[in-house]
């Protein structure tokens, strides 16, 4: 009976139904004529113990589909939840309670608390909502936290990773150097020229000349092989009498500068949807016994593929990558996956302790047997994370003449207006089989 009680209780999140399985519906509407069904299924968890999780795929959902405002709601929820996981002075029971479950259970008891490129992703978003509905103080407030939280992550990593040990299984150990792989060996899960890339471009074009120099240099470490940031840090450098200016010239050679009657615009190209969680089984032996405990991974290689064209300007203008999404999730995880082994060894320890207490003086019993059933069906891999971000993001520019285009780029098309001495923002978003344009003249 009280295993029967501890699965009812659990039915609700992903203990038995994989987070993936429970998201397909909601991405699947993202694709269809009527995308707000995705947002109201979303927003329908943000009570649960996954609310954080929830919220953050509402706030994109509705992202997605134009609904600035709704985002900025939800997306605020997302941020309260984290701010309360920081506060370490404060034990919720409940929390205490999950954490105890999930020594019975699996991971998926516990409340989902994100991954750090998720965060900083949240507030980069936040600022692209606030700059979309027009408010460019709310825009500058999460551009600052953006950064801030980058920083931290950093130090964050940078501690805990001195008291990582390397881990004596096979198993995982080749896992990791086959994530390590498919994520192009990326060395960082949180540091992002796109994070960067956007916080630089709200700084410029709200005139913070100086801050936005900072961004895209650190950018433009990330992704030394954009072109349009290394067009935009020699442009800066020289207007702001920099001493790199001729270090940046001579690599990267003179930055275009527009020209009278026009314009710039400036495209911010997302597409598909990160990658999901799958699972794997780690073998191992208790008292003789051979057990399997599953932990999370993904599948297959995540490599940002080049850049798509977009046609109705005076030319064709080709994307490039500023960032792979499924790459900070496939390293991030990596970054996880010791902490992950260690805490399910010794959940399938205290599993182990319990089937065999319940067994009687004559072998196997009833609840032996129910014990082992028990355990079987709630090995399962926590598979949670942020689903309804892009799998990946491109950036291109070019100062244009003033006047009225009709943009064609991957599934859609939009017709965008370009002034004189001011920039166009056009934002991207294609879910797969429909494109979505959003503009933006400042």
């Amino acid at each position: 009976m009280c295993l029967l009680l501890l699965l009812q209780g659990c039915a609700y999140n992903s203990v038995l139904i994989a987070y993936p399985a429970q998201l397909a519906s909601a991405k699947t509407a993202l694709n269809s004529a009527d995308p707000k069904s995705a947002v109201d299924k979303l927003a329908g968890g943000i009570q649960s113990r996954d609310g954080l999780l929830y919220a953050e795929e509402a706030g994109r959902a509705a992202q997605i589909i134009g609904d600035f405002t709704a985002s900025k709601q939800y997306f605020q929820s997302a941020v309260s939840a984290y701010e309360k996981f920081d506060d370490q002075a404060v034990v919720s029971l409940s929390d205490v309670s999950a954490k105890g479950s999930s020594f019975l259970v699996n991971d998926n008891v516990i409340p989902y608390r994100g991954a750090g490129y998720e965060r900083i992703l949240l507030h980069q978003y936040q600022a692209l909502n606030y700059l979309f509905s027009g408010d460019a103080t709310g825009a500058l407030v999460e551009v600052r936290r953006s950064n801030e939280l980058q920083q931290l992550e950093q130090q964050r990593y940078e501690a805990s990773s001195k008291t990582v040990q390397q881990m004596d299984n096979g198993t995982v150990s080749a896992e990791m150097d086959r994530l390590s792989q498919a994520s192009g060996n990326l060395t960082s899960s949180f540091l992002s020229a796109y994070s960067y890339y956007v916080t630089g471009l709200l700084h410029e074009l709200l005139d913070e000349a100086n801050d936005a120099f900072i961004d895209y240099r650190k950018a433009a470490q990330l992704a030394p092989e954009n072109t349009y940031v290394q067009q935009d840090l020699v442009r800066l450098a020289k207007a702001l009498q920099m001493p790199q200016y001729e270090e940046f010239r001579q690599r990267w050679g003179e930055a275009p500068l527009p020209q009278a009657n026009q314009g710039k615009v400036i495209f911010i190209v997302e597409q598909g949807f990160v990658p999901y969680k799958d699972s794997f089984g780690v073998p191992f032996t208790i008292n003789g016994n051979w057990q399997t405990i599953a932990l999370p991974t993904y599948k297959g290689s995540y490599i940002a593929p080049g850049g798509d064209t977009i046609d109705g300007l005076s030319q064709p203008l080709v994307t490039e990558p500023i960032v792979n999404i499924g790459a900070l999730a496939i390293t991030d995880l990596k970054e996880q996956l010791p902490w992950l082994l260690t805490r399910q060894v010794a959940r399938v320890y205290a599993k182990s302790e319990m089937a065999r207490n319940a067994e009687g003086s004559n072998g196997q019993t009833l609840g032996s047997v129910l014990m082992q059933v028990y355990n079987v069906v709630t090995e399962q891999a926590d598979r949670r994370s942020w689903l309804t971000l892009p799998a990946q993001a491109q950036i291109a520019q070019r100062y244009v003449d003033a006047g009225n285009y009709q943009i064609n780029l991957l599934h859609g098309n939009a017709e965008i207006e370009v002034q004189q001495g001011k920039t166009t923002l056009v934002w991207v978003i294609d879910t797969g089989n429909i494109t979505r344009f959003y503009t933006r003249l400042i």
